[in-house]
């Protein structure tokens, strides 16, 4: 029997291609995140009106009835903004707020001047009186007063409780009065139409109950603002809110990147350029404080970072990941730590373990550097930070112990001892609890694809090149977790209607750590 046909070589080639494989995709997939992708330019690098909310510092957010930012900082933020923008678009009154109109003009800008609406009928009143008194003050430089936002998508008011509160500014402010919602809640609550001078709707093609993918998003936002203008003819219909998130998880074929969120928005200004429609597109800034309300994905609609850096230029080519090369520098270095964790106090024979060591050290740096990258993105707090820490320093530690079993394996030496059952046990738990919650109450969850790739490969490369005729029979835990893992990855693929590549990616880092439970429970039956 040759050599290329014996079983060692038939159970071996398999697991050298998936380290190789493993380590060639983790490269490639950072080359490519630095790859410039070509896109359409805008028509201007001005644009019409933004949504501004300074509340972008650690630990800012409007929901705290104490927050105040100073005159100086709006100043600072209209001054810039102002190079590139005609108005801004404000949410509420108070905090500070209530200075936007006159620093505006200060820099030749119009309001358009946001009144805060929610279940609070005491505060609904202080926020009704103070947009009352701006809006009286400074008519010269208000385009319109939005009384409410996303109230009614909310549940937070009636129609008919919001129409009185539209009817009470409308009467006392001598500038348009609208009321500012996602589209479906206008066509839902037509009676409205005649509490508003015009109508604002949101259209957010990521956040749609069927999601946009970005090349048909502004076909979409063309096909919606049609209906609204027929279902209310005659009316004024103004775009309040549009935009990308350029972080977060994908929903379905949207996926949130920097690259579709420069090409959604210079599409769309291009498309609004045809049409000569009112627009205003979210946001200036990163808001940090929203992924605590719409996860990652939340705190990154601004044109702007939150520390006021544009995220992309108008024209031009764009860069997804500009530091892409520090994946890389992960790869070298995990190559490296690998190979010093499995030359410690041992002697390998010829370059095979060293080179499956190093190969393995390779995928698990681009792995965990992605995953780094991600936790940039979504951890809000020192809590987080250190769970997200600790469970990436214990998915290196698996992933060292693994591949010290692999090398020996794969270069015909005496194995070390496996890393102990229970170990494995914790990551199908961990496995299945991430996955239930993705399959119960992921909107807002994303894929830590990069955190659970170590152990899951490692896991299904012992379980190839493990001895197959002296399987030990699966802790009780595993053989209840490990039917479960694919079973609740395949609910969350549906709920992304298949078309989510991470989706599918998550199943099957599933089925690598769950497969060989399954397959170790058989056999242990049938000795």
């Amino acid at each position: 029997m040759s050599a290329a046909a014996s079983p060692v070589f038939r159970r071996v080639w398999p697991a050298w291609l998936a380290l190789l494989l493993a380590a060639l995709a983790g490269a490639s997939w950072w080359w490519s995140a630095g790859r410039p992708v070509a896109l359409p330019d805008a028509p201007s690098t001005r644009i019409a009106c933004v949504s501004y909310a300074p509340f972008r510092q650690a630990g800012e957010t409007p929901l705290d009835p104490n927050a105040f930012i100073s005159p100086e900082r709006i100043d600072a933020d209209l001054r810039a903004l102002s190079q590139r923008f005609d108005c801004v678009r404000t949410y509420s009154q108070g905090q500070g707020l209530s200075a936007v109109p006159a620093i505006a003009e200060r820099y030749g800008m119009k309001v358009l001047l946001g009144i805060w609406l929610s279940g609070d009928a005491k505060a609904n009143a202080q926020q009704v009186a103070l947009g009352i008194a701006t809006a009286n003050k400074y008519p010269q430089v208000l385009r319109g007063v939005i009384v409410g936002n996303e109230v009614l998508l909310r549940g937070e008011l009636t129609s008919a409780q919001l129409a009185g509160y539209l009817q009470q500014v409308r009467a006392a402010v001598r500038v348009p009065v609208t009321y500012a919602d996602v589209w479906e809640f206008w066509l839902r609550h037509p009676e409205l139409a005649d509490a508003v001078d015009y109508l604002t709707i949101h259209i957010l093609p990521y956040w749609e109950d069927q999601p946009v993918p970005p090349e048909r998003a502004v076909q979409h936002v063309a096909t919606v603002y049609a209906k609204v203008q027929q279902a209310f003819p005659g009316r004024r219909v103004m775009i309040g809110e549009t935009g990308w998130p350029s972080a977060g998880r994908p929903r379905q074929a949207a996926s949130a990147s920097v690259v579709n969120e420069a090409r959604y928005l210079r599409e769309f200004l291009r498309y609004a350029a045809t049409v000569h429609m009112p627009y205003n597109v979210i946001e200036a800034f990163d808001q940090p404080w929203k992924r605590a309300q719409e996860g990652t994905a939340g705190g990154y609609w601004g044109i702007f970072d939150a520390q006021a850096r544009p995220k992309f230029a108008m024209r031009g080519p764009v860069t997804e990941e500009p530091h892409w090369w520090a994946g890389w520098l992960a790869g070298v270095a995990g190559a490296a730590l690998f190979a010093l964790f499995g030359g410690w106090r041992r002697r390998w024979h010829g370059w095979r373990g060293w080179l499956a060591l190093m190969l393995a050290g390779a995928a698990g740096g681009c792995a965990l550097a992605w995953q780094g990258r991600q936790m940039l993105y979504a951890c809000r707090n020192g809590w987080e930070w250190a769970v997200s820490l600790a469970a990436g320093a214990l998915a290196l530690l698996t992933a060292l112990r693994l591949a010290h079993w692999i090398a020996a394996r794969l270069a015909g030496e005496a194995t070390p001892p496996a890393p102990p059952r229970w170990l494995r046990a914790g990551w199908l738990f961990a496995l299945a609890y991430y996955g239930l919650l993705l399959a119960v109450d992921g909107r807002y969850r994303d894929f830590p694809l990069g955190l659970f790739w170590l152990p899951c490969l490692g896991y299904a490369l012992l379980g190839w090149l493990g001895d197959r005729h002296a399987a030990a029979m699966p802790l009780l835990e595993e053989r209840f977790l490990a039917p479960w893992l694919p079973l609740l990855a395949a609910v969350v693929l549906l709920q992304e209607a298949g078309l989510t590549a991470v989706a599918w990616l998550w199943l099957g880092l599933n089925l690598l750590l769950a497969v060989p439970v399954l397959l170790d429970w058989c056999r242990a039956r049938r000795l």
